[in-house]
């Protein structure tokens, strides 16, 4: 059998050959959305991606015959290991062929090279951003990803089941929340909220993007004793939370951005964005000019879903209520900008709170994914 030879990315070649590998595995793949390169560039160069102020990363690719059969990248995040105490060294960009000597020789280069760092586990995957493309789809391939949701071929859980991978942590979940304008059960939320408002004196606010990064400020100072309770949650560095919501200010719509206030005081953050997969997945990752004019043209068309990515509430106001008003503001504007369904991901089956109360506000489980862990 000809031999698959692991070598780090070294080149300019190389690189566009490691970011475009995955075009070759997914390119019968309706499903999938392609990355936009530019993007991908930036985030893998040291002199750009945000990672590289926390970490070190190195990029590799398996070769036979001369031919690009599988990717891998493997990383330190400092920070993370710092706050958690672990040693682990995190993979990402995992693609290969359905060929288990690929992925074999991937993660035998990746155990060696954590082991030449003094690291004592592998993790992931992550494509170096613990928000995007995370872990390996399990389940739901009715429809494609939304926006920053990942898709991955159904054989890579079944290969990293077989080389003694274990779940890291709870499955993540993405649901689904259709909208229909006699829905009793969003007539009852809204009956509740209604009581909520009249208890309490809270207030919902649109996001000002005029002053975004005074905006990104206050979520800050939100999110991480939001999400401080869940297993294996990294906090937020205020830099990457600027990168990563500064790169959607452009193409949101305040409207759908919104803050929940307790006298003023800000106590609760509910995004949402109109899901650009849709668009996205048409335009072939940009990489060639003609692929514009098609991304121009269905940008013409009616977006038909939002995604909300997050739901921040503070601690000592779980059980208020907020999140009832929020979720009925939110479904009420969506609504009125003829929406007909929105994303909510991903939250992990492990959370205590999000995926009772979505599915009691009437949302569905479409897709589940999983991060896994390798002790060396």
């Amino acid at each position: 059998m000809d031999e698959i030879i692991v070598r780090k990315v070294e080149s300019r070649r190389n690189l566009k050959t490691f970011l475009t590998f995955p075009w070759k595995i997914y390119k019968d793949d309706p499903l999938w959305v392609p990355p936009r390169l530019s993007e991908r560039y930036a985030a893998v160069d040291p002199e750009k991606g945000v990672f590289f102020k926390r970490g070190i990363a190195e990029f590799f690719i398996a070769w036979q015959e001369g031919q690009p059969v599988g990717t891998i990248c493997c990383a330190i995040d400092h920070k993370a290991n710092q706050d958690t105490g672990m040693k682990e060294c995190v993979f990402g960009f995992f693609e290969f062929f359905n060929d288990i000597r690929i992925p074999q020789a991937l993660i035998q280069h990746a155990k060696d090279w954590a082991r030449a760092h003094g690291l004592t586990s592998l993790y992931g995957p992550f494509n170096l951003d613990y928000e995007d493309s995370y872990g390996i789809l399990l389940e739901g391939r009715d429809r494609p990803p939304a926006i920053l949701c990942g898709h991955t071929p159904e054989y890579y859980a079944s290969v990293l089941d077989a080389m003694g991978f274990v779940p890291a942590r709870g499955s993540n979940l993405a649901f689904c929340y259709e909208f229909h304008p006699d829905d009793k059960n969003l007539e009852e939320l809204t009956e509740f909220s209604e009581r909520v408002k009249k208890r309490r004196n809270f207030t919902i606010r649109s996001a000002d993007l005029k002053n975004w990064k005074s905006e990104v400020d206050v979520v800050f100072e939100l999110i991480n004793p939001c999400l401080r309770h869940l297993p294996g949650h990294i906090d937020w560095r205020r830099e990457a939370l600027h990168e990563t919501i500064g790169a959607f200010v452009d193409v949101a719509d305040e409207d759908l951005l919104l803050f929940a206030e307790d006298n003023g005081k800000p106590i609760g953050f509910f995004p949402a964005l109109p899901n650009f997969n849709e668009i996205l997945i048409h335009a072939n990752g940009l990489r060639y000019p003609w692929d514009y004019l098609k991304t121009w043209w269905y940008s013409k068309k009616k977006i038909k879903s939002a995604s909300v990515k997050s739901i921040l509430v503070l601690p000592e106001y779980w059980g208020a209520g907020v999140v009832i008003l929020l979720f009925t503001e939110m479904a009420k504007r969506l609504m009125a900008k003829g929406y007909e369904w929105s994303d909510f991901s991903l939250t992990s089956d492990d959370n205590p709170n999000t995926p009772v109360l979505a599915q009691r506000l009437g949302a569905k489980i479409y897709k589940r994914y999983q991060t896994y862990r390798l002790m060396l």
